[in-house]
């Protein structure tokens, strides 16, 4: 049997955007399945957020993450958070 902490030091470590391609691979499948457990996804979102900005606010501190949300509205006005559907 492997040894996953093992397997993983025997990895190079991955860049910065690797690990966000990752680790919105991972959300997005903890997503799909809370859905099918019928969570709905506006509860999910809610909880989502809340889990993101308490890791940031521990990593970061309550001032420099209050920083980065102040820019949030002009952001979601531009439609950085928006996906667009591919019609057909």
């Amino acid at each position: 049997m492997s040894d996953p902490a093992f397997l993983a030091a025997a990895r190079p470590p991955l860049r910065d955007h690797e690990q966000k391609q990752t680790a919105l691979s991972y959300l997005n499948e903890a997503w799909a399945e809370a859905r099918h457990e019928g969570v709905d996804g506006d509860c999910l979102a809610q909880a989502s957020l809340f889990a993101a900005f308490a890791e940031l606010v521990e990593t970061y501190g309550e001032e420099a993450v209050a920083k980065f949300a102040e820019g949030l509205a002009a952001r979601v006005r531009n439609g950085e958070f928006s996906i667009a559907l591919a019609k057909q």
